[in-house]
């Protein structure tokens, strides 16, 4: 009996890891789940009902309700949103709250893809498919002011560069499962790639792993 395939894809904002994901999840017929929507659902949802990102038992209430099926909301996509997300993410009882949620999604029996900053350490370190992707900052800025100029956001590259490098401190820097390389997680850095290059070799990297030939790269 084949083992299900469950590849974790962790990395910075921006680095292109979601896209990534999602197109890993349509060459192998696996479901996606963006587990930093979660993070941003928290955040945005909380705000709407008053609360402050900082109030620990708010923002777990909300996470201990959430479901993968309640991600759609456009508002979980946007500068802000991203904002809360890392700022409700240091919460250890929201993290905890979330998890299973996660481990669940990780554990189907046909496989899955997650992406996020603490897959492959925590939410699946049995994972048998890992991957780090990332990019310089100035990179993924760049990427990101070009992605919500066209949703319509009024910033400025300047202003998106600083929330790139105060969400890399806040998401490396927090006490409960801050964004490591797993050990065992092959580095994709996308800095020089276009989306379609990245993806490919992500695909290799996926196919190397399958086969226990290890990095193709």
């Amino acid at each position: 009996m084949t083992a299900p395939l469950m590849i974790a894809v962790d990395g910075p904002a921006a680095s292109g890891k979601g896209t990534i994901a999602t197109r890993l999840g349509e060459i192998y017929g696996l479901p996606v789940l963006d587990s930093g929507l979660l993070y941003r659902a928290v955040g945005v949802l909380l705000v709407r009902q008053g609360g402050r990102p900082d109030d620990a038992a708010a923002a777990t209430a909300i996470a201990e309700g959430l479901a993968a099926e309640d991600l759609d909301d456009p508002a979980f996509r946007t500068r802000q949103a991203g904002e809360y997300a890392s700022q409700v993410a240091v919460h250890s009882a929201v993290r905890l709250a979330l998890r299973d949620l996660q481990q669940g999604f990780a554990r189907r029996p046909d496989g899955a893809v997650i992406d996020g900053r603490d897959i492959g350490t925590v939410i699946a370190p049995d994972a048998p498919v890992k991957l780090y992707v990332t990019a310089r900052p100035e990179v993924r800025a760049e990427r990101r002011f070009r992605q919500l100029l066209a949703q319509g956001e009024a910033v400025t590259h300047v202003d998106i560069l600083e929330d790139i490098l105060r969400r890399d401190a806040r998401d490396g820097g927090r006490a409960d499962s801050p964004m490591v390389r797993a050990k065992d997680a092959v580095l994709l850095d996308t800095s020089e790639m276009t989306i379609d290059v990245a993806t490919d070799a992500a695909r290799r990297i996926v196919e190397a792993a399958r086969a226990g030939r290890g990095s193709p790269l």
